[in-house]
């Protein structure tokens, strides 16, 4: 046999290969025609395997479930000494398509001083609470951001004057008050405010009073002292409620 001839016999075998590797999908030829020496050899556990996916990270479940019964969060005392004279002691509670969300209750009467006039009083509390969410995130971040929002609006009160914010200690997670004054229906009005949020529960509340027939409108100090009262009550009514 001469040389070209063995030559051809030689290429023939190589040819059909490369043919035939031609004709079958990429990742097989990845597999077992990227060579034409050696025989054919297993793809590699890599080259098989299929691609991993990321699994989304879970946000912590959210600490409080439930909310505290609103006309019930403050206590029958405090609200005798915060609104003497209340014309429904038991307060008047806010409408909620959802008391597990969200709800609140207020008290206001007018105490009778006879020759010294009357004082004006109104006591408030509300609540917001956030399930954590997959999408939306955690129930406490969540109500963070509703915190910041509530303190906002409370120093942006229309007509308020002398507005003055400071961090509140020793309430819940996060506690600002704000105070200022306002003037309405003839009086001069004190307005304290304390925005608290514990976990994933933000509770706002609201204290002010006028005095009216020719009473002294009350001190901004005693007001402030009793509406950080109150917030506290309000906060530790969050966590009994959910005990």
């Amino acid at each position: 046999m001469s040389e070209g001839t063995m030559h051809q016999h030689r290429s023939a075998p190589r040819l059909s290969r490369i043919l035939a590797c031609a004709a079958v999908p990429v990742m097989l030829v990845a597999a077992g025609c990227s060579s034409d020496s050696g025989g054919d050899k297993d793809a590699s556990p890599s080259a098989s395997a299929s691609p991993s996916v990321s699994a989304k990270p879970t946000v912590k479940p959210a600490a409080f479930s439930k909310l505290p019964e609103p006309c019930k969060s403050i206590k029958q005392k405090t609200v005798d000494s915060l609104v003497p004279g209340a014309k429904d002691k038991s307060g008047t509670a806010d409408k909620s398509n959802d008391v597990s969300a969200r709800g609140g209750c207020s008290w206001n009467g007018l105490d009778s001083k006879g020759v010294d006039g009357s004082q004006y009083r109104w006591l408030s509390v509300s609540y917001m609470r956030y399930d954590s969410d997959q999408t939306r995130g955690a129930g406490d971040k969540l109500a963070e951001e509703y915190y910041a929002k509530q303190v906002e609006a409370a120093k942006a009160t229309d007509g308020a004057k002398k507005v003055k914010d400071e961090p509140t200690a020793g309430t819940g997670d996060q506690a600002t008050t704000v105070t200022y004054d306002l003037r309405k229906t003839d009086a001069d009005f004190k307005y304290a405010t304390v925005v608290t949020r514990t976990e994933n529960v933000v509770a706002t509340v609201i204290y002010n009073g006028a005095g009216y027939q020719g009473a002294k409108s009350p001190k901004g100090a005693d007001l402030l002292k009793d509406a950080q009262k109150a917030a506290k009550e309000a906060v530790a009514s969050v966590t009994a409620a959910n005990k």
